[in-house]
């Protein structure tokens, strides 16, 4: 079986995802995870699969004949992650800015941990008027480092950012 990594941008519309999972379904695949948002009218998609090697052309052709979408296939990395690494999900809140992104990412790669998925948003604080930003992260710390040393260093970046630690 063939793993497969396949990230799908274009205009979102009613019936996209039956859509790409009917090319899937039909030429043999396996949805096997997936990450899929509406952002600012667009679909944007990241989905795993798996295939037969045999299946795999005529599903990389059916999926680069979806209408109006920008589709890209990476063939997955099957190695088995070191299963001694920890895993952290993090619950971040603070006053949006830019570059709070940024700061938050080369935080987690100073300490030498690894941001492994990030979903995050801005939104309204009420009462307050101004913006908040909110993320999960999940994060890989290397073997030996102690979980509040990362949580440490991110909430010293700002007095207003809250780093909370969601159990798995």
């Amino acid at each position: 079986m063939k793993q497969l990594v396949i990230t799908i941008l274009g205009q979102d519309r009613p019936g996209l995802v039956e859509s790409i999972s009917s090319v899937v379904l039909e030429n043999h695949g396996n949805w096997l995870s997936s990450n899929l948002s509406h952002l600012l009218g667009h679909f944007a998609g990241i989905i795993q699969l798996e295939v037969a090697e045999e299946h795999f052309q005529s599903l990389q052709n059916a999926l680069n004949t979806l209408p109006k979408l920008d589709v890209r296939i990476e063939t997955g990395n099957t190695e088995v992650e070191p299963s001694a690494l920890e895993q952290l999900n993090l619950v971040i809140t603070g006053n949006d800015r830019p570059g709070i992104v940024q700061e938050l990412a080369s935080v987690i790669r100073h300490k030498g941990a690894n941001i492994k998925h990030l979903n995050s948003r801005q939104q309204s604080a009420p009462n307050w008027g101004v913006p908040i930003f909110s993320a999960v992260a999940t994060v890989t710390l290397p073997s030996g480092m102690d979980k509040d040393e990362v949580i440490y260093a991110l909430e010293a970046i700002t007095s207003d950012l809250i780093v909370d630690v969601e159990e798995p």
